[in-house]
């Protein structure tokens, strides 16, 4: 019945409402001299108040009556081009633009950038590179992460850490997507530098607020992040020499207009650089820590019609751990490993088909050994996708999308291993799980009018709980007494629901709308935590027989206007967001070997809040500034005697302005200024010496705060002139994180001196603070 539904849907809109002739116009909008295609770039109709944007390749379809047409054609960071046309017959038609500032002499339209206005999506971000780019961070490093904290409704786990929290969301609630593979872990050095490089970055959006349905599987957000293909027109070179870590990208066409690769690298040299000071008579002489990431991609264009990706990330954190006088060796690698492999096809001109086979992994070790005993604990998650997305324009009001998933999944929380001498411990492979994904989808962006439009999708999901698995029945004590077993990919629990999305906008006038969103999402997939940012070991664990989906509805709202010709691009957004089956550890929960469900706790959270967004788009001095008020709450019936107690990641105000100005070829400067509330945290109240030892008496949960966090970064950027016929291009970049030396609060622990015997014993709280003022220097080229 409901494949029935979709064809009588689509053969509705494909009715033609007048016997006049209608012909399309399609093809690609792609970067003029790289030939990289590009994504989210808008195709507008002058005169007709219609417009489409080109999908994640950069194909585009709009179907118009026969007619005189002047077409507009628009991507943030390019300059927009217009042509006019006779469309009297199908017509197949590349779109090239040329990066703002490559050459003076083309001729430009004046095409407005006002998508913000017109689109019915909601809390969408886009940003490009150069913005990234040109945002200060800490010790030179680029990172896209650090960059979406600054948008309004968007914080931090804490100080440096690239961890999202997206409108009262955790970590794991955020879809985060590298060409179509999941991410599950986005950080390097224990969350402070994120894995993505952004000299292998093209595209990044952000997705807030009215989850289109062909994202699923997270509650708060989806972040896809898109790979560059390589430039099919020459080769090129880039990189960068940095404070911790140095960059290089390889690019070019394999075949020219045919086939391209890119090989993008990069390895921090923080072990190399204190090797010289430690000598062989140290403890810890031959420790060490180092990452590195390395990004491929190759693509190949059969025809016009097929077209082939491959693409794959490889990344690993090494943490070495040698003390020589008591022979103790400590090894901790963890990271991620992800391949795409995706085949483009154009049916005709109003369908579009993409088929993609994802493989992704995201592993952590710990191995330590000592004279003759050594042990090891592992852990995490394997997954095997397949899926299928289909682009289809029946109508000029109309673009469907519909498409359906399919993913194998393999959790492996704590598995532990060792010997002692000749005895060797088999590992416990009671806590490893499997499952299974699915889901089917489809939407519409549908313009009713000039003034209303809609985006509409229903999506469907199942998620299955497999064997091989063994359910122990245990007595008073704990102590198993029977199982019951499930065989290789038979069922343990099944889960499932439709999740349906809904936005619109009413457009006031071209440069005023309205828009609001509801959407309905289900969580499969968890990662529990019990630190307050994520780790590498933290957990991943899936819906099970004990373990219920999280599930969630977002409610939003918001005014979206432009001023002066859309230099300045403003919004405020209300929204509320409710979230049930929520994880967390039992309280007083201390690590064991026992199967980390046993050891879960679930309640419910709720969030609601505003946001206010300001950015200037045009001229030399271009920003933002965002404001957020918000509360997040959640409700346990195990912690904090049932009663409702503010997130670790409630954030009352935060702040944060952005700002860069170009003084001309040579220098451009940028600053950040971030506030926000301090975080949420349980401190102990009370103190009693028993029996010698000292005790504490905690608080409720979270129910102190920390002192505010705001922090102030500049950066200048020198880019020497090229000298006629140099192909040779360099920049240097100077940067200042935390400028006036702000000693943030990261902790609090309490200190004791003194003796509880004769009543000398004081008990003082102190704050552990991790970065002051830290200047930084990049030298990165190109050639």
């Amino acid at each position: 019945m409901r494949h029935c539904a979709v064809v009588i849907l689509i053969c509705l809109i494909t009715i033609p409402a007048f016997a006049q002739s209608k012909y399309t116009l399609s093809g690609y909008v792609k970067d003029s001299l790289s030939g990289e295609s590009l994504i989210g770039a808008t195709i507008a109709v002058n005169g007709q108040g219609k417009s489409i944007t080109s999908n994640q390749y950069g194909f585009y379809s709009i179907t118009l009556p026969e007619g005189d047409y002047n077409i507009f054609v628009s991507f943030a960071g390019y300059q927009p081009v217009q042509m006019a046309l006779t469309l009297n017959r199908n017509i197949a038609f590349n779109f090239p633009l040329l990066q703002q500032g490559m050459l003076e002499s083309v001729v430009v339209s004046s095409r407005r950038r006002d998508g913000n206005v017109q689109n019915a999506q909601m809390g969408k971000i886009d940003l490009s590179m150069n913005q990234v780019k040109a945002v200060p961070v800490l010790l030179g490093e680029v990172d896209l992460l650090k960059t979406l904290q600054l948008m309004p409704g968007v914080r931090n786990a804490g100080e440096g850490n690239t961890g999202l929290y997206v409108r009262g969301g955790g970590p794991d609630q955020n879809l985060i997507l590298l060409d179509d593979a999941i991410v599950y872990n986005t950080g390097h050095l224990f969350g402070f530098f994120s894995i993505f490089n952004a000299d292998a970055i093209k595209n990044i959006s952000l997705i807030k607020g009215g989850m289109p349905a062909q994202y699923g599987g997270r509650l708060s957000s989806v972040l896809d992040i898109a790979m560059k293909e390589g430039n099919m027109k020459k080769l090129e070179v880039e990189g960068g020499i940095g404070a911790i870590a140095s960059r290089l990208s390889i690019q070019g066409p394999i075949k020219k207009d045919k086939a391209s690769f890119i090989i993008s690298a990069r390895r921090t040299y923080i072990d190399l650089l204190i090797k010289p000071f430690i000598g062989k008579s140290n403890a810890f002489y031959g420790s060490g820590y180092y990452f590195y990431d390395v990004n491929m991609k190759v693509n190949y264009k059969f025809s016009e019609k097929d077209r082939l990706y491959l693409s794959g990330y490889f990344g690993r954190d090494v943490f070495d751990f040698r003390n020589s006088r008591r022979s103790f060796n400590a090894r901790i690698p963890w990271g991620n490993s992800t391949a795409t492999l995706r085949w483009n096809h154009v049916f005709n001109r109003k369908l579009f088909a993409n088929t993609t086979l994802v493989y992704n992994d995201y592993a952590f070790s710990f191995g330590a050994a000592q004279n003759d005993f050594s042990i090891k604990l592992s852990s995490g998650i394997r997954d095997l996708n397949g899926k299928v997305d289909i682009d289809f324009y029946p109508a000029p009001r109309h673009k469907l999308r519909f498409g359906g998933l399919y993913t194998y999944h393999r959790f492996t929380p704590n598995i532990l291993s060792g010997n002692q001498g000749s005895t060797v411990f088999e590992p416990n492979n009671e806590s490893k799980k499997y499952a299974l994904e699915s889901g089917i989808y489809i939407q519409d962006d549908w313009e009713l009018s000039e003034k209303i439009k809609v985006h509409m999708g229903l999506r469907y999901t199942g998620f299955t709980q497999v064997g091989p698995y063994k359910i122990f029945q245990r007595d008073a004590d704990g102590n198993k007494l029977d199982s019951t077993v499930y065989g290789r990919g038979s069922a343990v629990k099944t889960y499932g629901g439709l999740e349906p999305r809904f936005t619109i906008r009413y457009a006031l006038n071209d440069a005023t709308s309205l828009k609001a969103a509801v959407t309905r999402n289900n969580q499969y997939i968890h990662l529990v935590s019990n630190a307050g940012s994520t780790l590498p070991t933290d957990l991943w664990v899936p819906s099970t027989y004990r373990v219920k989906p999280q599930q969630s509805w977002l409610y939003a709202a918001g005014i979206f206007k432009n001023f002066k010709d859309n230099t300045y691009e403003t919004s405020l957004e209300l929204y509320y967001k409710s979230m049930d089956n929520q994880i967390e550890y039992q309280e007083g929960y201390t690590p064991s070997l026992k199967d980390p469900e046993e050891t879960f706790t679930f309640g419910k959270g709720w969030s609601y809040g505003t946001e206010l967004f300001v950015n200037k788009t045009k001229g030399k001095l271009t920003g933002w500034v965002g404001y957020t008020l918000s509360w997040t709450w959640r409700k346990f019936a195990g912690l904090n005697e049932g009663e409702r107690y503010p997130a670790k990641y409630d954030r009352r105000h935060d702040m944060s302005v952005v700002a860069m100005y170009e003084f001309n070829e040579k220098w451009k400067i940028s600053g950040v200024f971030v506030y926000g509330t301090g975080n949420a945290t349980t401190l102990p109240e009370r103190f009693y010496v028993i029996g010698g030892v000292l005790t504490q008496e905690y608080s409720k949960v979270n129910q102190y705060r920390l002192d505010a966090y705001h922090r102030a970064d500049i950066s200048a950027t020198l880019t020497p002139r090229k000298k006629p016929g140099q192909r040779w291009e360099q920049n240097w970049v100077f940067s200042i994180y935390n400028v006036y030396s702000r000693l943030n609060p990261y902790f609090i622990y309490f200190d004791q001196e003194g003796s509880p015997y004769d009543g000398s014993l004081k008990v003082e709280a102190r704050q552990v603070s991790l970065f002051p003022i830290i200047p930084a220097v990049t030298w990165n080229f190109k050639f």
